[in-house]
């Protein structure tokens, strides 16, 4: 049984990159069909949502991404930060700015990923740096 958890995660997070590299070349609708199965297979976890909204922001669809992102559930709250740094980038991208600035300086204010990625989108300097 511990082999077969391993592999699925092992099979997920083969998923998530060949989603994520269609994503980056504009294939949403492929992005979109792995990541949808990513979101049944690991519900509550914040990367199926992020990459869905990245390959909705690759081809345009701001507005749908803010929504998903804002409506993402998730388990753990410690990925709430990445999960509302990306929904930042959304929100700019939609043309929601002051909406954006707001929750970008709010997540870098923190640790981690997510923190990281709000200092970098509001050009701050990364801690130790």
């Amino acid at each position: 049984m511990e082999t077969a958890v391993v592999r699925l995660a092992d099979d997920a997070r083969l998923l998530a990159e060949v989603g994520f590299l269609a994503a980056g070349a504009g294939d949403a609708a492929r992005a979109e069909t792995i990541f949808s199965a990513l979101r049944r297979l690991r519900p509550g976890q914040a990367y199926p949502a992020i990459g869905l909204a990245v390959a909705w922001l690759n081809v345009g669809r701001a507005p749908d991404a803010v929504r998903l992102l804002e409506s993402a559930v998730l388990a753990d709250p410690a990925e709430r930060p990445l999960l509302d740094a990306w929904r930042g980038f959304a929100l700019q991208l939609a043309g929601r700015s002051q909406e954006s600035a707001r929750l970008l300086e709010a997540v870098a204010r923190g640790d981690g990923e997510g923190a990281r990625l709000a200092r970098a989108l509001l050009g701050l300097p990364q801690e130790g740096a």
